[in-house]
């Protein structure tokens, strides 16, 4: 709830904003937690309004350790809001105690319009609307996990508030500066830039990093990009923490002048009030009472908007809205959106305007990634794959970065051939690079050594980086690689022929004790799926015992061989964490034996298939 409260308390006219929650749980727990949420903001709102706060997510203001410069008016006020805040914290904790905490898959809209008790104005306009908003369920009709989510949130509020523009968060994130929606203004009322800007987007940052963000939670690989991406007409939406114009997600560039009402139903369904809305935007009054209590007739629109057949037969998910085509709806309507000429923003200013909490354990980055990678590799491996769809509508260069994010799993065939054939190789003492005395040899470990050193030089670059940054940032990319982007490659082909389905695996957000412990530690928590950890542990145990036999049978060979043994000593020392977890700890985190017995029997079969092959 700090999320919404946090949203609510942005610096901007409380008359123009708007918060809306969805749930697609349509669960009790959430819809009283958002009432709870409601009746505590009509204190917290107003005293970040009056004494200007910086910090506006009550979670971490009041958490912090900063002594509070106040005069004895606002250290009284702050001592009433911090037993608001306990009294509201206790709320949320006895509703969860006592409500169902099971997540229906099959229920009915609801939309609730937060106001007070009292049928009576008690300072409603100083503070903005929120809105709960539970859509539609059936097994009978595809969902579309996060992107129709999304798109019936922008119908109903199209009805209700109608503001050109919002933002997106995730539930784990939090407004963390309160002028974010003001930063954003300031693009989209630039006169020259302002009609062709489709989103700005802030970078993901996060509050509970380690020191050197063993998980790649970070994403700097991606952030470091995204810099040069700018020049390009904009990076692509990143899921949440952007800005968007809600005339451009209403695909209006792909409608023709002088539409009729029965083309513009066939678009974006048979609401009228919706469809006014949309047309009539500058001079469209939502139809809410200053007492925020819907009427019958808006509340049945709401209904009808939320509902979970209203897509069928329209072209929200096609043309309009976010794009059903992919799990990672952000990528495909980005693409989308930038092939019909937007263009986007990325701002990254000193102090984050928004802050979440990253995964902080083995399994769940591996499975978001996965999940990530599974979506982009769709798009890959169909009509939207930007080398052939993105060329004809975007400039080539930005083309190619839609290419490298889409396509990015397909570097896992040459890493798994990297990280099989030449150490096998090696125990069979067969040469596969040229001999040191070789004046090629130097082209090969000079294009290894500088991409490595390169790589140095890109994390030195961000602040309050180190060696050891460069170092764990290469681990998580060779695990993703091992992993992520493996399965993320045969899914997406088994799923081209109908043999895998998409599904929407939700990283955990809950925090575990014995997860933060190990994380802070900076300790690798191997309690993940066999599935996850069997391909990595598979891939170090060949490795290691193809370099321990053939370092002692390559005597006399050593210049043919040096680069072979170069390359297997590099993977193993820089996936020490593994040796680590498999041979030397003995607590819970470890890899477990039946995981490690598991990858030995795999790891000799493809041993015994690779050495058919080469020996005949």
């Amino acid at each position: 709830m700090n999320t919404v409260i946090s949203a609510m308390s942005l610096d901007y006219p409380p008359h123009k904003l708007a918060v809306y929650i969805s749930d697609d749980g349509g669960s009790l727990i959430t819809l009283n937690a958002v009432r709870e949420a409601w009746r505590f903001s009509r204190f917290w709102v107003p005293f970040c309004r009056k004494y200007g706060l910086n910090l506006r997510c009550p979670e971490t203001y009041f958490a912090t350790q900063e002594k509070f410069i106040g005069n004895a008016e606002f250290d009284a006020d702050r001592n009433i809001l911090r037993e608001r805040y306990r009294e509201f914290q206790e709320a949320l904790e006895k509703n969860s105690m006592n409500e169902s905490k099971s997540v229906s898959r099959d229920h009915p809209p609801t939309i609730e319009v937060m106001t007070d008790d009292q049928n009576k104005d008690s300072g409603l306009r100083e503070m903005p609307l929120l809105v709960y908003v539970a859509r539609e369920k059936r097994s009978c009709h595809p969902h579309h996990f996060k992107g129709g989510a999304l798109n019936v949130l922008i119908r109903v509020s199209a009805v209700i508030s109608n503001a050109p523009y919002f933002l997106v968060l995730d539930c784990d994130m939090y407004c963390h500066d309160p002028s974010s929606a003001r930063q954003a203004m300031c693009y989209y009322l630039d006169p020259k830039h302002s009609p062709h800007i489709a989103w700005v987007q802030f970078p993901q940052k996060f509050r509970n990093m380690s020191e050197h963000d063993i998980y790649g939670g970070r994403l700097n690989n991606f952030l470091r990009a995204a810099y040069g991406v700018d020049g390009l007409r904009g990076t692509n939406l990143m899921g949440c923490n952007f800005f968007m114009k809600r005339e451009a997600i209403y695909g209006t560039k792909n409608i023709q002048r002088g539409a009729t009402l029965d083309q513009l139903k066939k678009l974006f369904g048979s609401s009228n009030e919706f469809i006014e809305a949309f047309m009539n935007k500058e001079r469209y009054k939502p139809k809410m009472p200053e007492a925020r209590k819907p009427s019958d007739a808006l509340q049945n629109e709401l209904q009808l908007l939320a509902s979970s057949s209203y897509d069928v037969g329209t072209q929200w998910g096609k043309m309009v809205g976010y794009r059903y085509f992919s799990v990672v709806e952000d990528a495909i309507t980005s693409l989308e959106l930038h092939c019909d000429g937007w263009i986007s923003v990325y701002i990254n200013p000193s102090n984050p305007c928004f802050l979440g909490a990253s995964t902080n354990n083995l399994n769940d980055t591996l499975v978001q990634q996965t999940r990530w990678a599974f979506g982009l590799m769709q798009m890959g491996l169909s009509r939207f794959t930007p080398l052939i769809y993105g060329p004809l509508r975007m400039s080539i260069l930005q083309s190619m970065w839609y290419g490298a994010l889409v396509l990015d799993s397909l570097s896992t065939i040459p890493f798994y051939g990297l990280s099989i054939i030449p150490p096998i190789c090696l125990l069979y003492c067969i040469p596969l690079y040229p001999q040191v005395s070789n004046p090629f040899f130097y082209a090969f470990a000079f294009a290894f050594v500088s991409s490595q050193l390169k790589h140095v030089q890109e994390v030195f670059s961000f602040r309050d980086h180190s060696f050891m940054n460069a170092l764990y940032e290469l681990r998580v990319w060779m695990m993703k690689l091992g992993t992520c982007y493996f399965y993320a490659l045969i899914n997406s082909i088994l799923n081209k022929f109908g043999l895998h389905e998409a599904n929407f695996n939700l990283t955990n957000k809950v925090v575990d004790d014995e997860n933060v412990m190990l994380y802070e530690r900076e300790i690798y928590d191997f309690r993940a799926l066999p599935m996850l950890l069997v391909p990595l542990c598979c891939i170090y145990i060949l490795n290691l015992a193809c370099f321990i036999i053939g370092v002692t049978r390559i005597y006399g060979k050593g210049d043919e061989l040096l680069a072979q043994v170069a390359l297997s000593l590099f993977g193993l020392v820089v996936n020490y964490h593994l040796l680590d977890g498999m041979f030397l700890r003995k607590d819970n985190g470890r890899i477990s034996p039946y995981v490690f017995q598991l990858a030995l029997i795999v790891s000799g079969v493809i041993f015994g298939c690779v050495s058919v092959f080469l020996l005949h």
